[in-house]
């Protein structure tokens, strides 16, 4: 079955076929480092971790560029409030982005260029927009004159006829559907980092930025760009019209974009209590693997409600796959001749790639994953599977997880001494019957993240991340 993508630009799901035959270029809208990312940044950063790694099972070598956008609005405002030069100021979200990306079990990409390392390459494009007369300088700025564009409107579906000549602005991000000329080479205002160019002493705006970092690391064409669907307008739209009025070719073949995050019903907000960073969360006791859960499991089109009782049941979730790891991996192994087990494991195993192919969908994916391990405990009940098995099914499992990325595979075959004791002391009150202090040390052990098991063969225990 081949992948197939939905893409913006057609507003169609298709079929995907890279300009190269085994490699795919993808550029990723990355953060604004002037405050720590909040958990709405993370839904789009974990969906194209997932992209990335589906690719990457699927066989394609993957080439990817995340920028760091470090000088903006956002980022001056800050640095200015702090009374801190703007590098100061953004290089410390930045490394705290790194951090929570790493926190999450975020796959690093090949490339995050920063905006104040490629100042020269934005000039050069801006040249060649100038060339083919597409800008006009106005009060010392540079705009792009969008009427000149034919295109203008195809991904986001304006209509940008009725716009008045020189209607243009200079804040880097705007929201209303109303095409607007875009600054491109901003003039140097007081109190603002600032860069001597041809075009005068300033800084550039926001869209600039992507289109000559694409350029540098990726080309003038290719495979995918990402970000979240607040990014189509006026963001992508201008990353278009810039790229392909200086190029005279397309820019991307697939735009891509994931839906928003809601908590709780409602739309993010510091106002209404409801804003959260991952930083937040982590303090709060949640699992770094249930909340990756959550922003993983929703369709990356549709839009994810993040609540505490889904956290819950996201932690419920991990904690299932990694106890039917554990177990699979300690399971003995019957010498049987049954090759019933390899046609069932087969079954679910196609059809997880299946609806990975289907434009991502992680949720009938992980749907096809449980399944799997209901008709696998069934088999380890009935004591039908043989060594054989065991190997195939646990190479199913780490291969799913290089994908989902849940499964904390790492040898649990010791534990600190103080809490081995506990472990030993524990059982020791429950032969002894003494319930209540087999109790207590239970809870005790459930504070260190370790679940007890009490089986035939003796205690077991599992470590949760």
């Amino acid at each position: 079955m081949s992948i197939k993508f939905y893409n913006t630009l057609s507003r169609k799901l298709e079929i995907f076929k890279p300009i190269e035959k085994k490699t795919v270029k993808i550029y990723s809208c990355g953060p604004t480092v002037y405050n720590y990312a909040h958990i709405g940044n993370f839904r789009s950063y974990i969906f194209n971790d997932l992209l990335r790694r589906f690719l990457l099972y699927e066989g394609y070598k993957v080439i990817q560029v995340m920028n760091i956008t470090d000088v903006d609005d956002k980022t001056i405002t800050g640095a200015n409030q702090q009374k801190i030069p703007l590098k100061e100021y953004t290089d410390q979200y930045t490394k705290a982005f790194f951090e929570d990306m790493e926190t999450l079990g975020i796959e690093k990409v090949e490339y995050y260029p920063k905006a104040t390392d490629h100042i020269d390459d934005m000039i050069e494009l801006i040249r060649k927009l100038e060339k083919k007369g597409y800008i006009y300088v106005s009060e010392g700025s540079v705009y792009f004159k969008i009427s000149e564009f034919k295109d203008y409107g195809k991904l986001s579906n304006i209509d940008p006829k009725g716009m008045k000549d020189g209607v243009r602005i200079d804040a880097d991000e705007y929201t209303k559907d109303n095409a607007k000329d875009f600054v491109l080479w901003k003039k140097a205002k007081e109190g603002e980092p600032s860069w001597e160019t041809e075009y005068g002493k300033g800084r550039p705006g926001w869209h600039i930025e992507c289109s000559a970092m694409s350029f540098k690391f990726l080309g003038e064409t290719f495979d995918i760009h990402t970000g979240g669907v607040d990014l189509v307008f006026p963001h992508h739209e201008n990353e278009i019209a810039q790229s392909e009025a200086a190029n005279e070719k397309p820019f991307v073949r697939y735009w891509i974009h994931c839906a928003h995050l809601i908590v709780d019903g409602e739309k993010m907000s510091k106002s209404k209590g409801n804003y959260y960073t991952l930083r937040d969360l982590v303090k709060k006791g949640y699992s770094p693997l249930a909340i990756r859960y959550l922003l993983l499991s929703t369709h990356y089109r549709k839009q994810v409600n993040f609540t505490s009782e889904g956290l819950q049941a996201a932690q419920s979730a991990v904690n299932r796959i990694q106890n039917f790891y554990i177990n699979v991996k300690e399971q003995k192994t019957e010498n049987i001749v049954d090759h019933k087990f390899n046609q069932v494991l087969k079954k679910h195993t196609t059809a997880f790639n299946t609806a990975l192919e289907d434009d991502l969908n992680i949720s009938e994916a992980l749907g096809h994953f449980f399944e799997l391990m209901t008709d696998a405990n069934k088999f380890m009940t009935d004591k039908k599977l043989t060594e054989s098995d065991k190997r195939s099914l646990l190479e199913a499992i780490i291969s799913f997880n290089t994908i989902l990325n849940i499964l904390d595979t790492r040898e649990q075959d010791k534990l600190p001494a103080h809490l081995q004791e506990l472990i030993e002391k524990r059982e020791k009150a429950r032969k002894s019957k003494d319930y209540k202090l087999s109790d207590e040390l239970r809870d005790r052990l459930k504070e260190e993240n370790i679940i007890l098991e009490d089986t035939t063969e003796g205690v077991k225990w599992k470590v949760l991340k």
